[in-house]
């Protein structure tokens, strides 16, 4: 203890000019819009690079297992692939080769679960051509959809967020219904608005409807692992199993409509 007096009267005078220059530099942050911006977004910046260097630590003790969704990913790649050349000669487009939406690879670097309303970040911005509304899958199902975007940077909203809704149908039926979650498991999701009129049944396949401009239909999304009616008893409430693991994900794709525009200004001119 007698050490620390010591030095704190030795280096008083330094320690005095420290404490001074600091408060000088809030006081100047909070007062000048300008630089309460620059510190921000450096902040944000040195956050970002943090949590990247944080991943990619982890990324290489974890190389294994996903090496092995990456092999998956590249067997279901060569299928599609063998499927194209198969009905190159047909004369109208396979619909479920999605050839309107372009893809990117993505990095998560932070991922939230086991809250309200979860988030992931990826290692994906402006500079990657990223907007807002991107849809974003993994090798195994849907994640979320693209919130804010930095230029190196963006933020994703993820399935297991209480504010998140898709369009998804189930894969037999094709009967459509809206994905959401409850808040409670991140490995059960909800679908709700399926009518009693639909076939449910236990195991029964889960993928998205393509009725949005985000997401291409019959992306995986999970199996059904109960259903009832809901009070009304005109819509069912199910239970889903996802395929994805939620609390283990590292490599995304992230989905670019190509059409996107096109679509929302021909919708907005029906609207009119």
């Amino acid at each position: 203890m007698q050490q620390i007096v010591n030095f704190i009267i030795k280096n008083k005078h330094f320690l005095l000019f420290l404490l001074l220059f600091s408060v000088a530099l809030f006081f100047t942050i909070q007062s000048h819009t300008y630089h309460k911006s620059k510190f921000i977004n450096s902040a944000n910046f040195l956050s970002g690079g943090v949590y990247n260097t944080a991943n990619n630590v982890s990324t290489y003790f974890n190389l294994k297992s996903q090496n092995q969704i990456l092999s998956e990913e590249n067997n279901h790649l060569n299928q599609i692939l063998a499927n194209y050349q198969i009905d190159a000669s047909a004369s109208k487009t396979d619909s479920t080769l999605n050839l309107n939406y372009k893809y990117t690879s993505a990095n998560i670097i932070r991922n939230s679960y086991n809250l309200s309303n979860n988030f992931l970040l990826i290692n994906r911005g402006k500079k990657d051509s990223i907007q807002q509304d991107f849809g974003v899958k993994s090798s195994l199902g849907i994640v979320g959809i693209i919130d804010a975007v930095s230029e190196n940077y963006a933020t994703v909203i993820s399935i297991l967020n209480s504010k998140s809704s898709i369009s998804v149908k189930l894969k037999n039926s094709r009967h459509i219904g809206s994905l959401t979650w409850d808040g409670n498991s991140p490995n059960i999701i909800q679908l709700t608005d399926v009518e009693k009129i639909a076939s449910v049944t236990t195991g029964d396949t889960i993928v998205t409807s393509g009725q949005s401009s985000i997401f291409p239909k019959d992306i995986p999304v999970g199996t059904v692992i109960d259903s009832k009616l809901d009070a009304t008893e005109n819509f069912y409430e199910i239970n889903v199993q996802l395929f994805n693991d939620m609390t283990n994900i590292e490599h995304v794709y992230i989905i670019e409509n190509t059409d996107k525009k096109e679509i929302e200004t021909l919708l907005e001119t029906t609207n009119e």
